[in-house]
């Protein structure tokens, strides 16, 4: 028996990071479907590569955050859509509206602090790797980024998922 691992013929690897972009897509598809009124204490902590393909936002956001940026939909976002390939939303940053659309594909993490639940994904574009950065600082969020997504020291391609709870 060898200790090597054999490459897969499948590539499990993006078959899991499209299904659990899916998640993001259905848990933000039910908001939309309940009237864009998050329940509970629940709020989303959203981070993507600003320059993947089919990421539409301004130019200003895109100057200050130049690799990738994280927002929060808690209290002031508006005209929420979903559909397949990912979602747009209005946000205001320092007072000024601003429309946003990502692709799923471009998110790497997705973090809902109020249940300590979190995704992490690979960067679909390659040579990507994040970059420090600040928080984007949309109006309406009182709360900073919470670290439930627990990151790979050793550089695996394993998406650390954390479904657990606060005690």
């Amino acid at each position: 028996m060898t200790e090597e691992t054999a490459d897969s013929l499948i590539p499990y690897d993006d078959i899991v990071q499209e299904a659990l972009r899916a998640v993001v897509g259905r848990v933000l598809g039910e908001i939309v479907d309940s009237g864009s009124e998050l329940p509970g204490n629940h709020h989303f902590y959203i981070t993507f590569k600003t320059g993947a393909p089919g990421v539409s936002i301004p130019d200003s956001l895109r100057e200050r955050f130049p690799d990738e940026m994280t927002i929060v939909l808690q209290n002031k976002f508006w005209d929420l859509g979903v559909d397949e390939e990912g979602f747009t939303v209005g946000l205001t940053f320092n007072a000024i509206p601003a429309k946003l659309d990502v692709p799923y594909a471009a998110i790497t993490a997705f973090v809902d602090p109020a249940v300590d639940f979190g995704l992490q994904f690979q960067a679909t574009v390659a040579d990507m790797a994040p970059e420090p950065h600040d928080d984007a600082e949309n109006d309406g969020s009182e709360q900073r980024a919470h670290k439930a997504v627990i990151e790979s020291e050793d550089g695996s391609n394993v998406v650390s998922v954390d479904f657990g709870r606060k005690k």
